[in-house]
Parts: C-alpha cells; structure tokens; sequence
C-alpha cells in the first residue's frame, strides 16, 4: 500500500472539499443472501443514482425512490442514506456497480465503485489415502459445480502445510503418518475434513521395538523376583537351621556332661592313713591255696583265608 498517494489525497480533499472523489471496492457475497451496497460519502445525501454495467437501477432524489427496472427482476431497493440492498442473491448478480451523488445545485459530490462478487458456498472435501510401500499418499479434491469458481485448498500433515489456488485437487507423498486436515474455501465460506491415517512401515518398526522392549522388561522382572523369592527361602531356611543348631547345643552338651566318667577326687589325710595301715594277720596257720590253672590263650583269627598247600608233582 502506497501511504504517500493516500496521504497527498488527504491533503487535497481537506484543500478542495468541492472536488468529486472516486473510490472502487471489492464486496463478496454467498448466494441466497441479501447484500448492503452502502455509499462512503459523508454527509447527508440529496441525489443518488445506482447503477449496473452503465444501465440504471434505482434512484433516491429528495427521499423519492424510482426504479429503472422491474423490482421482481432487480430484487433491489433503495434505503434513505442511499444504501444499495439487494435480496435473495444470484450468481447473475455480480457485476460492477456504480453510484453517482449530487448535491442539491446539482454539483456532482461522489462516484463510487463496488466490484461485486456473487459465490457459491464450498462443497465438503474429500480426503483419501492409500499406502503404498511403506509410504502415504493423501489426496484432498473437491468436486466442482461450474468452471468459474476459484477454490482456495490447503491441506496440513504432521511437517507442514501445503496450499494450492484456483484448484480442485491437491496431493502430497511422503512417510509420515498422523493426522491429516484438508481445508477447502473461498472469500464466502469454508470447510474442513480431517482423518487420521497410518500406514505400516516406520510407525510398526517403531511398535515392535516397543513390544520387544516390553518383553525383556517382563523377563527380566521375572527373573528378579525368581531371585528374590529364592533368596528369601535359603536366608530362612539358613535361619531356621541355625536355630535348631542352638537348640541342640545344650541338650547335646548336657548329654556329654552326664556320660564323662567322674575323675576321683582327691583323697584326704584320715584316708590316707587309713590305707597306711598294714592290715591284720591271722593267728592260726596259713592254709595253701589251691593253684589257679592259667589261662589258656586265644587263638587268634585269620584276617585272610590260607591258601591250601598243593602237592608237588614228580619230575
């Protein structure tokens, strides 16, 4: 935008108020809707003629409305601030529209343009995808209704966004997979679709090695409480013993204690002197005693059978 041009046309409207001003603008509209063509200039408005393509419309002089052409057909009127409504739009009805405002000597005060611009609504997109060797291809289309509408198609994917004018149809290839939004609109109306798709490939390596994860995670935690429970019966199984160990022990040293032989103690004076004394002889004559026989000996056994001798042959 040029700020000079807009400012220099400022100044020379605020040193000539006199001098007619042009503007054009732009207006769009969906169809079935009623329009407001309203006229920028200020002030009160005496004279205004509308106008299409060069043929007049309506005209407002003096708060006095004439029509030009049949209001059936037209489908316009004009209000008091010389605003333009139009009802129950059609596509026939854009165009170029002027407005011509005179004051009450008769001076020309403005001349406006509107570019006026009559749309369909967008139809709904249709998102499509199909894999193809490990790899996504999304395809966004919107079906047309006449040849002169222009659509606006934006479809987004999980990098980035990818926008297309004037087209019916966009597609995009690659390996990402997740969520897809395909956006379809013009200056009167937009829609949205959006899908979710996943293809085999990336994402199911990605999957197996979160599976395969999980499961030596499963094993090995097995195994560690395998260990556990393990060691918690042997360190009982070890305590256990070592109190039936302690248990014994007394009882075993009691039984030792009662089966050692006493050692004799010694003996004292009034013994010794009593084992001192030579012990009394018999007054009368001793009798012989008979010989005791002696003990014969044992034989003693053989540990090994003794081979039997065997007689020599003669030479």
């Amino acid at each position: 935008m040029n700020f000079r041009r807009i400012f220099l046309v400022k100044c020379l409207l605020l040193l000539f108020p006199s001098v007619k001003c042009s503007s054009t603008s732009l207006i769009y509209k969906a169809v079935n809707e009623t329009a407001l063509l309203s006229i920028t200039a200020p002030g009160s408005i005496y004279e205004a003629t509308w106008s299409k393509g060069g043929q007049r419309l309506v005209q407002i002089k003096n708060d006095r409305t004439r029509h030009y052409v049949n209001k059936e057909q037209c489908r316009c009127a004009m209000l008091r601030n010389g605003t333009l409504q139009i009802q129950r739009l059609e596509k026939a009805d854009s165009g170029n529209y002027t407005v011509l405002v005179y004051q009450q000597d008769g001076r020309l005060k403005a001349e406006e343009n509107i570019m006026f611009f009559v749309q369909e609504p967008v139809p709904q997109p249709i998102l499509n995808a199909e894999c193809r060797n490990k790899s996504v291809s999304v395809k966004c289309e919107v079906k047309q209704k006449a040849k002169d509408e222009a659509f606006l198609i934006e479809l987004t994917q999980p990098t980035g966004k990818k926008i297309q004018k004037n087209a019916t149809t966009l597609e995009w290839h690659g390996r990402n997979s997740g969520m897809f939004r395909c956006v379809v609109k013009n200056q009167v109306s937009e829609k949205m679709t959006e899908k979710v798709i996943k293809c085999p490939g990336k994402l199911d390596f990605y999957l197996i090695l979160s599976i395969a994860g999980g499961a030596v995670f499963f094993v090995i935690l097995v195994i560690c409480l395998i260990y556990c429970i393990r060691r918690k019966k042997t360190k009982r199984h070890e305590d256990y013993e070592e109190e039936r160990v302690m248990q014994t022990l007394p009882m075993d040293r009691e039984k030792g204690m009662r089966e050692l032989p006493q050692t004799p103690s010694a003996p004292t004076p009034r013994q010794l002197r009593v084992q001192q004394r030579p012990l009394p002889q018999p007054h009368g004559p001793q009798q012989a005693l008979p010989p005791q026989p002696r003990p014969q000996p044992r034989p003693r056994p053989r540990t090994q059978p003794r081979t039997p001798n065997l007689p020599r042959e003669r030479p």
